[in-house]
């Protein structure tokens, strides 16, 4: 199996069985096939719509109007229920879940995107599956993603997923609605760095009723995560084992591969991140540490200027002049004008917390300067 870690997005149609209830079999599927996944060493991340149904139905379906606050009062009733259900069924298999809910502005926030990806992180680190929905309770309209598709490629590019399955209510994308014309045809592959225009022009909306998205969202999604480094299949939910013949790479619904890999697309946005607030000074040690692939630690710290912040791309600087780099860094400068020359185990002493031993991760370092010249040239 190619795949390490895995986003699965299941919408309220899916989980419906296009009805009105929430399947029980369906979902106990769907957690039979995700147990599945794990167990045979993938990393699995859901997310996973449902709750402004599972609201609905705990209340007997009543009308209300459709504007946020009633949506909100839904989500705010039927998301414990929703995760209680998922608790209970994937304890059957004795694994873990966690509820994870976000919203636009977690993710367009630089700091809050970081404690968002750690949070992920740990529960990843600890064999726990992270089920992911949007904070439909709090969320007002200018911090909506509005659909969990595009929540799922954000979630991707986020934790650096390698594969994004989008679960629906059709075999993938077609070029024209089966629905309406049996005649359709399916794509089953876009390999081109542009997504056909013709794929664009034939996504229709959701028929269901329940979901918010339809195939033109995923259609964005997909555009999303592969340009973050991730291969994307949307695919039927109808059988939910069809996550298990995705991942073993069968030819199932439609496959959309990446378009740059997850190191690029990273170093693009550190080299193009719009605020670099600051400095960090280095020794020709520390250089010479990160020529040869190694992360940045705060022993070979010499200087700090600016007021830059946790998760800004900052300058990293050899001497007084010369740039050997550029980076995100994990401490505020405040933090690190306290760690000038300390050793990493010594962070959580000095400043009474850690974000790691590292000041900025070699994964998040883009090298500016060959091995040409050092510090003491």
């Amino acid at each position: 199996m190619n795949y390490q870690r895995v986003v699965i997005k299941v919408g309220s149609s899916t989980l419906t069985a296009g009805g009105r209830h929430i399947s029980l079999p369906r979902v106990v599927d769907l957690v039979k096939a995700l147990c599945q996944l794990k167990q045979s060493g993938v990393q699995v991340l859901l997310v996973s719509s449902g709750a402004i149904v599972a609201g609905r139905e705990a209340l007997g379906f009543p009308e209300l109007p459709k504007f946020i606050p009633a949506k909100q009062m839904l989500a705010a009733i039927g998301q414990p229920r929703l995760m209680e259900m998922y608790e209970r069924f994937f304890a059957i298999y004795e694994e873990k879940v966690a509820q994870v809910l976000l919203t636009r502005a977690d993710l367009t926030d630089r700091r809050r995107y970081l404690n968002a990806r750690s949070t992920l992180e740990a529960l990843l680190s600890q064999s726990v599956i992270p089920i992911i929905n949007e904070n439909d309770t709090v969320a007002t309209e200018e911090i909506r993603f509005g659909d969990n598709d595009n929540l799922s490629a954000q979630v991707a590019s986020l934790i650096e997923a390698d594969l994004l399955i989008l679960l629906t209510d059709q075999d993938g994308v077609y070029d024209q609605d089966p629905r309406q014309n049996p005649q359709a045809n399916l794509y089953h592959r876009v390999d081109s760095s542009e997504i056909p225009s013709s794929m664009w022009a034939a996504a229709g909306g959701s028929v269901s009723g329940v979901g918010t998205g339809g195939m033109l969202t995923k259609l964005q999604a997909a555009d999303l995560a592969r340009r973050s480094g991730c291969a994307v299949v949307i695919a039927s939910g109808t059988d939910p084992f069809n996550i298990m013949r995705i991942a073993n790479n069968e030819s199932t619904g439609t496959f959309f591969s990446p378009i740059s890999n997850k190191i690029e697309a990273r170093k693009r946005y550190i080299l193009t991140a719009g605020r670099r607030n600051g400095q960090i000074f280095i020794d020709a040690g520390a250089e010479k540490a990160l020529l040869r692939g190694r992360s940045l630690l705060p022993i070979g710290i010499t200087g700090v200027a600016g007021d830059f912040e946790r998760g800004d791309a900052v300058e990293i600087v050899c001497g007084h002049e010369k740039l050997v780099a550029m980076g995100i860094t994990n401490y505020t400068a405040r933090d690190l004008g306290q760690l000038i020359g300390r050793q990493s185990f010594e962070i959580e002493s000095i400043l009474g917390y850690t974000y790691g031993d590292e000041v900025v991760h070699r994964n998040n370092l883009v090298m500016i300067q060959s091995a040409e010249r050092n510090c003491d040239d």
